[in-house]
C-alpha cells in the first residue's frame, strides 16, 4: 500500500509569513494614524493662531484712536501682561481707549495661552509655547499693520521666514527648528 496523503491547508511557514505580512500591515496603518494626529494637531494650531491675529486685528481697527498702545505692546504670551486690567471694558463698563487697547491686549494673550479654557488649573486651550508680535508704521498713522503669531510645532522643519517674533525666547529649539509662524497683514486707517 501506498502512502501517498494529500495535505490541504497551511503549513506553519506559511502561517508565519502571513502573521509577518499582516503585523507590518498593522504597524503601516499605526504609523499614518499617528502622522494623521499630528497633521489634524498642527491644522488645529495653524487655526487658533489666526482666530486669534484677525480678532486682534479687528480690535486694532475699531479703537483706532490707541493704535500707538498696540504698537508699543511687545511680545504677548506667557502671561508677560499680567493680572486683568481695571476697568476690565466688557459689558456696561466704561472705557477710554486706551484702557480699551490694554484691556484687549490682556484679553488676546490670555486666548493665546489657553488661560480661558480651564480644566481645574491647567490652561487646556490656546497654543503651544505661543508668542503674539504687532507691527506697523511709527505713531499709528494709516498704513500696513502685520499681526505675527509663533508657536512650537511638533516636528522640526526649515524655517525661512525673517520674522524675528519669539526667535530669542528659546522654546522653538536650538535653531527654531520647531517655531511656526504666521503673519497676518492688513491695512488699517485709524482715522476712519
Amino acid at each position: 500500500m501506498s502512502n501517498n496523503f494529500r495535505h490541504g491547508g497551511f503549513s506553519l511557514i506559511e502561517l508565519l509569513i502571513a502573521l509577518i505580512v499582516f503585523s507590518i500591515g498593522l504597524l503601516a496603518v499605526a504609523g499614518l494614524q499617528t502622522v494623521s494626529k499630528q497633521s489634524n494637531f498642527e491644522a488645529l494650531q495653524r487655526t487658533s493662531g489666526s482666530q486669534i491675529a484677525f480678532g486682534l486685528l479687528e480690535d486694532m481697527r475699531i479703537n483706532g484712536d490707541a493704535m500707538s498702545i498696540y504698537l508699543e505692546a511687545g511680545e504677548l504670551g506667557g502671561d508677560s501682561r499680567g493680572a486683568e486690567p481695571a476697568p476690565n471694558c466688557t459689558g456696561a463698563a466704561v472705557c477710554n481707549a486706551e484702557q480699551k487697547a490694554t484691556h484687549d491686549l490682556w484679553f488676546w494673550e490670555q486666548v493665546l495661552d489657553g488661560n480661558l479654557e480651564m480644566d481645574g488649573d491647567n490652561a487646556t486651550g490656546g497654543l503651544v509655547l505661543p508668542t503674539l508680535c504687532i507691527g506697523g508704521p511709527a505713531g499709528g498713522i494709516a498704513g500696513i499693520y502685520t499681526v505675527t503669531v509663533v508657536w512650537r510645532g511638533s516636528a522640526s522643519m526649515s524655517n525661512g521666514n525673517a520674522s524675528a517674533c519669539g526667535s530669542a525666547t528659546g522654546n522653538y529649539g536650538a535653531n527654531n527648528e520647531f517655531r511656526r509662524i504666521m503673519q497676518i497683514p492688513t491695512y488699517i486707517d485709524p482715522t476712519s
